[in-house]
């Protein structure tokens, strides 16, 4: 069967243009305007995932409030954020209160597809066995590609799809130097340099909520970023 797919966004053309693009690709597709409305059809039945926008109409963080409300129904439900709103404070709000990624609504049309496909490989992965043929170590980090996770110091860290394909683009190859170009092709994402910048910095930040001694991703000015084994 395939998975369903709901949209929650309040501009009607750029709503039923995702959805379109999405039914094309196989999935069941609901939409919605707005929060209430959502709210109403998620306590009926939940989706297999959901793509939300953060201002609806007149309702400025409705989106945050809507996946605040999703968690607390499903702790495991994908969760996109796909907005206008690009900067540090809104990004790492969302990330906070559950969403599984974070986007702008610059992203290709194809980059979305690529992410949605990403999120539900790893939810099928978290219900199979762990195949240790997957696992990546470098020193204190654990990097599971078939699960799409990571740890720090045996510690989970909560990444998004793209910061979990940086951190495993660095570290496969400890010591080397990687350019934007290169990170790109490695984590399927297509952004500008200051997107990689702001990437870096939330990864950075989340190993240091677990080490405030976290030191392993270094800045190499002017080429690029490399994984320094601890």
């Amino acid at each position: 069967m395939s998975k369903r797919i709901a949209i929650v966004e309040d501009e009607c053309a750029i709503r039923e243009n995702y959805a379109d693009v999405l039914r094309n690709q196989g999935y069941q597709v609901q939409t919605y305007a707005n929060r209430e409305d959502a709210t109403l059809a998620f306590n009926l039945r939940l989706p297999h995932l959901v793509i939300l926008d953060i201002g609806l109409n007149d309702d400025y963080d409705g989106g945050f409030i809507l996946c605040q409300h999703l968690r607390s129904l499903s702790a495991t439900l994908p969760i996109i954020f796909l907005t206008a709103r690009d900067n540090d404070f809104d990004t790492v709000s969302g990330l906070r209160i559950g969403a599984d990624d974070y986007l702008t609504k610059d992203i290709s049309l194809p980059h979305l597809t690529a992410r949605i496909s990403a999120l539900f490989r790893r939810e099928d992965a978290l219900k199979k066995p762990v195949n240790n043929d997957h696992i990546l170590t470098c020193g204190d980090l654990s990097i599971d590609s078939q699960r799409m996770s990571i740890s720090w110091l045996k510690q989970s860290i909560d990444l998004t799809i793209t910061e979990f394909w940086l951190v495993h683009a660095l570290a496969k190859h400890p010591g080397h130097v990687k350019n934007r170009n290169q990170l790109m092709t490695d984590s399927n994402i297509y952004v500008d340099d200051s997107t990689i910048t702001s990437h870096i910095k939330r990864i950075r930040k989340k190993f240091a909520l677990i080490d405030n001694q976290f030191d392993c991703i270094e800045t190499v000015y002017g080429m690029g970023y490399r994984w320094v084994a601890s």
